[in-house]
């Protein structure tokens, strides 16, 4: 039977959590025969490969394992997409946990939406984390707000990121699938505008999943993120300058929408930890304004 969803996982040094997101995706209750799960460890040097290996023989669905030495995003995605079967491509990251209905509300509205070829759920927050929730609770607050991704307070389209997002197949393969030559950064972020150019919408859903963000829990860990995305996205900056805007990524510009932010996540949460926000924001931007810069000074 032709599988419905192809279930996509790029990994990478990730043994310390690859395992809880593999689990999340066994407990779909979308029919597992109509789905199948393909894997692209991307140069591991830890026990990663090993853990997907033994997953493979505890999985219930079609499963497909590449290995690669380390070739960056663009390719990795692009070859799951050549082997993928299903007519939709849910992206799930390795720090990333489906809820149980994830799948199957994906496909409800796909199958919906003809129109649409990207959507994505809303990201939940994590009890005792302060710091991932303050990275978390922006997008809830745009997606709360819009039926498409858009900038809460530029008001601007925001091109969503792969991780929980769903693909529609045939809408990645009529552009081409994802840049081969952005093996950093913002290669979701570049396929996303073409398949916009395309012709095709992207809408929201209300299915929810968790998102770690690597195990996100100190400053340190916002700013290794942040300080590799601005250095990954150098190269998509000049290639395509239209994907975000240079000036609101500076750390004044984070933080006021820190600032923002915090005022409208109180009014909706009630919880005064948000406004912590103009503190997150101003040094997340910092950390990618100078890995950015660096990534300049190399190219």
């Amino acid at each position: 039977m032709k599988p419905k969803v192809t279930i996509g996982v790029c990994v990478k040094n990730c043994e310390d959590y690859v395992g809880e997101a593999i689990e999340s995706i066994l407990d779909q209750d979308f029919p597992h025969e109509l789905m199948e799960v393909i894997f692209v460890d991307d140069g591991s040097e830890d026990r990663t490969p090993q853990i997907l290996f033994d997953y493979a023989s505890k999985i219930d669905m079609e499963t497909k394992i590449f290995q690669a030495k380390w070739q960056g995003l663009g390719p990795a995605r692009n070859l799951i997409l050549k082997n993928a079967e299903g007519d939709y491509l849910i992206w799930v990251d390795a720090d990333e946990i489906l809820t149980e209905s994830y799948v199957r509300k994906q496909v409800e509205f796909m199958s919906e939406n003809p129109k649409v070829g990207i959507t994505a759920g809303v990201t939940k927050t994590v009890p005792k984390n302060i710091i991932l929730n303050l990275e978390l609770i922006p997008g809830i607050i745009s997606h709360m707000n819009y039926g498409k991704p858009k900038n809460f307070i530029w008001k601007t389209e925001k091109m969503p990121g792969a991780g929980g997002s769903t693909y529609r197949v045939e809408a990645l393969k009529q552009v081409g699938g994802f840049d081969e030559g952005l093996k950093g950064a913002g290669e979701d972020q570049e396929v996303a505008k073409r398949v916009t150019a395309a012709g095709w919408q992207i809408r929201l859903n209300n299915a929810q999943f968790y998102e770690f963000h690597g195990g996100m829990a100190a400053f340190k860990d916002v700013w290794r993120k942040y300080f590799w995305y601005g250095y990954g996205c150098q190269k998509i900056y000049w290639q395509n300058k239209t994907l975000f805007s240079f000036p609101r990524m500076s750390p004044l510009a984070g933080l006021f929408a820190g600032v923002f932010y915090s005022l409208i996540a109180y009014r909706l949460l009630r919880d005064k930890k948000v406004f912590f926000l103009p503190v997150h924001y101003g040094f997340k931007m910092t950390a990618w304004m100078l890995g950015f810069i660096k990534g300049q000074i190399e190219a």
